[in-house]
């Protein structure tokens, strides 16, 4: 027979009031803990400070005006200096706008590069008739063969789908085509149904053609069709401009957002869209509000979206890390 022990007072008191261990409890409360840190760390990130690449850039006739308007070329020039951007694709209303920004010396002598792309209108009339005007489809080839005195146009664009069955339009369906043939980047403002017509009409089905998507789905568009797109068509890029949902408090990425540009870091990219002369005014604080998000990512993924996707896209030579301007 063992024994009774016989406890003292304050033994017994102690085992009285213990609580078990729990450890499923301690685990939440340790998670909870590291999420509240994460959304800390986020909300206090540094500005990113690198180079910028604005992928999505007009200089339209009512902007300069041959030099006479708002907006001349120093204007411009002094905003994406102090801005920190370091590359443009410049497609304008007429071409002349782009053409004048790639003869611009002081582009080159900033370090600034210009990516011209050939613009399908002449006037506002071209927005809705292009599809199947086949006027300006010529108009595309001639501007092909004359180039710019930055190197040859190395895209198409942007051009606008109001209706998304126009990406049937005879004309749409050649310049798709046409820009798979001579590896031209397409910058379309199209929605999600227009983007799977536009591929069809490729020889590779959308396997090769490369397109930037501006506004990534201006509509609004919900992230898991934009998902299922960019994992159907490996050259699909999204452009951030005016992209609804894409931030929220604190000028923060909404989470969903945030995920998908993690899963897919090297199919993002920004740009201005100054398609009016109020959003070269705005110039300065649209590129900080992009440094704001930007910086509440992983570097390297900061410095893809930001510079090294559409540099990587638009064959331009990778410059220093520095901000400069």
């Amino acid at each position: 027979v063992v024994p009774r022990i016989q406890l003292r007072k304050p033994m017994a008191s102690c085992i009285a009031t213990f609580k078990p261990f729990r450890p499923l409890a301690l685990l939440q409360q340790a998670l909870a803990a590291i999420d509240l840190i994460a959304i800390a760390s986020v909300a206090q990130a540094a500005d990113y400070t690198g180079p910028l690449f604005d992928a999505h850039l007009h200089y339209n006739e009512e902007a300069w005006n041959g030099t006479a308007g708002p907006h001349p070329p120093a204007d411009v020039l002094a905003r994406m200096q102090a801005s920190g951007v370091r590359a443009i694709v410049a497609n304008s209303r007429p071409n002349a706008g782009s053409l004048a920004l790639a003869a611009l010396p002081q582009m080159r002598e900033a370090g600034i590069g210009v990516v011209p792309f050939v613009r399908l209108y002449r006037n506002r009339a071209d927005y809705t008739g292009w599809p199947r005007d086949e006027s300006i489809y010529d108009m595309v080839l001639a501007e092909l063969e004359r180039g710019t005195a930055a190197g040859p146009y190395r895209g198409l664009g942007e051009f606008h789908l109001y209706d998304s069955a126009d990406a049937n339009g005879p004309v749409a369906r050649k310049l798709m085509q046409l820009a798979e043939q001579r590896r031209l980047v397409v910058l379309a403002h199209v929605d999600d149904v227009a983007i799977d017509l536009l591929m069809a009409h490729t020889a590779s089905q959308g396997q090769s053609v490369r397109l930037i998507w501006a506004h990534t789905g201006i509509g609004g568009v919900p992230v898991a069709r934009v998902d299922a797109l960019l994992a159907r068509y490996p050259g699909l890029v999204g452009e951030l401009s005016y992209r609804p949902g894409l931030v929220c408090d604190g000028g923060q990425l909404c989470p969903e957002w945030r995920d998908l540009l993690l899963k897919h870091p090297t199919r993002f990219v920004i740009g201005s869209d100054t398609w009016v002369n109020q959003r070269w005014q705005h110039y300065e604080a649209q590129m900080r509000d992009y440094r704001t998000w930007l910086g509440g990512l992983p570097a390297n993924v900061a410095q893809r979206v930001a510079w090294g996707n559409a540099a990587a896209l638009l064959g331009v030579s990778v410059v220093g890390p520095d901000r400069k301007n």
